[in-house]
């Protein structure tokens, strides 16, 4: 029993460290290809036609700002075409219609779409929307972002003269990085995957991705690559995914920023993380083996696509790691001192949400203060990622929960059931930590004292914003 608890133990250290060397890998790419950029192309002669679809629902706290911030764009209004997509239930719609008028009487060629169901969720809503438009080029912004005027000057261009070019994927910007320690390390978090990451998968050739938002299709790529599919809750990072198995190439325009709102309690970040975990997780089952056969792409980019799709496992494997802490302490066994290089090959993934923050800002370490939140929510939300890639891997139905955005109390989420196990493993966590530290067993430390810290914060904050909606 104590050598399948040890072999279990290895095997969760092995893969987490697996994860650590492929942000050493990343690092090594970023370096190499940082300053391989693509000049900036001229503008074309002709303006291209865009269509920008909006897909919105129960959006009523942000639902004008988004109109308004697109209705503003900064490109000839006779090619241009907005649509609202709204599959809401609540007064987002009389809203949005309101607004959608106001802009309709400038000449503006503004539409709203409601469907009554949602059927396919958001990429429902974008096939059903993309009969109606009218654009070559397709932009597309979630409810929480606020484009700049100049985005689609910025971006058009490079699709207008590469005719190779599937996409344009900008970089998010935060509205609200300062508002609390939580929005900090989200923002320290999303900065590591566009200004390191993407970096990396669109000049390394790594399987390039679009973020769902803040991005340009050209509309030919998307009806090659076989359109919007409704059968992950990623449909971004699936039609993205065929799109470069397919033989299009994309672009990351990194100059190009787009900022949006960050989810501002830890109920929302929960769920926003469960939901793309759950959509990785199921890319990653309907694409391992079309990636795995895709011999014109290089075996680095191909394992580095496989892995960076199932980065959430890590979570899965943190816990696994904890668990079997406990009755190995109990049993008195001590773990090999030469574990300790799987930790070293850990701190890959730490130094680039450090290198995304050098290379963005010059008061870089000022904003790198939230890094320890971070850590206590990567730590804090493995329970409910966990569960989320295990209804990836295994579950087959599946909604798509909307990140709530405002302080609009209907919008407000509940705890749950995963509050109590949250709960649970800080208890455990605190119990290995009393264990390791009466044995003595240092290296047996770090681990249940991140989980007390960890867990303890994720869940007494989840409680008390339930209560604050009761």
């Amino acid at each position: 029993m104590i050598a399948f608890l040890v072999a279990l133990h290895v095997a969760g250290v092995a893969g987490l460290a697996l994860y650590g060397l492929l942000g050493f890998v990343t690092l090594y790419l970023f370096l190499r290809h940082r300053h391989a950029r693509t000049e900036p192309p001229p503008d074309p002669r002709d303006w291209p036609l865009v269509t920008v679809q909006l897909p919105v629902y129960n959006e009523r706290e942000v639902v004008e700002r988004l109109i308004d911030a697109t209705a503003a764009l900064d490109y000839p209004p006779d090619r241009l075409q907005i649509q609202l997509l709204d599959d809401s239930t609540d007064d987002t719609t009389s809203r949005a219609a309101v607004c959608v008028a106001r802009h309709r009487a400038r000449g503006l060629d503004v539409t709203l779409h409601h469907r009554s169901g949602r059927q396919g969720f958001k990429a429902g809503a974008l096939s059903a929307a993309l009969a109606d438009a009218r654009g070559e080029f397709i932009a597309i912004f979630d409810a929480d972002f606020v484009p700049e005027p100049s985005f689609l000057r910025l971006t058009i261009p490079y699709l207008a003269t590469d005719p190779g070019l599937g996409a344009v994927q900008a970089r998010w910007g935060h509205l609200n990085a300062t508002d609390s320690p939580l929005t900090g390390a989200q923002a320290i978090a999303l900065d590591k995957h566009f200004a390191v990451e993407q970096v990396v998968r669109h000049r390394a050739a790594c399987f390039p991705k679009f973020n769902g938002s803040a991005g340009v299709w050209r509309r030919t790529c998307i009806e090659d690559a076989g359109g919007w599919q409704a059968d992950t809750l990623c449909e971004d990072l699936c039609l993205s995914t065929r799109a470069v198995l397919r033989g299009w190439r994309f672009h990351f325009a990194d100059d190009v920023v787009a900022p949006a709102e960050l989810p501002a309690t830890v109920l929302a970040y929960k769920n926003q993380q469960a939901r793309w975990a759950t959509g990785a997780t199921q890319c990653l089952t309907k694409y391992a083996a079309p990636i795995w056969h895709a011999p014109e792409h290089s075996l680095l980019a191909r394992l580095y696509a496989l892995l960076s799709m199932s980065a959430y496992s890590t979570h899965l494997l943190l816990l696994l790691v904890l668990l079997v802490q406990l009755p190995l302490l109990l049993s008195g066994y001590r773990l090999p001192s030469w574990l300790i290089l799987f930790s070293v090959l850990g701190l890959g993934q730490p130094l680039l949400f450090l290198l995304a923050q050098q290379v963005l800002y010059r008061d870089w370490p000022r904003r790198a203060r939230h890094m320890p939140a971070l850590l206590l929510l990567a730590v804090g939300t493995a329970p409910s990622n966990t569960w989320a890639v295990l209804r990836g891997f295994f579950g087959r139905t599946f909604t798509f929960s909307r990140t709530p955005k405002g302080a609009h109390r209907g919008y407000r989420l509940r705890a749950g059931g995963m509050v109590w196990v949250e709960a649970a493993f800080a208890l455990y966590s605190a119990v290995v930590l009393v264990l390791a530290l009466l044995t003595h067993n240092a290296g047996a430390i770090l681990l249940p004292l991140l989980g007390v810290l960890g867990f303890g914060y994720v869940a007494l904050r989840a409680w008390r914003e339930s209560r604050a909606t009761a």
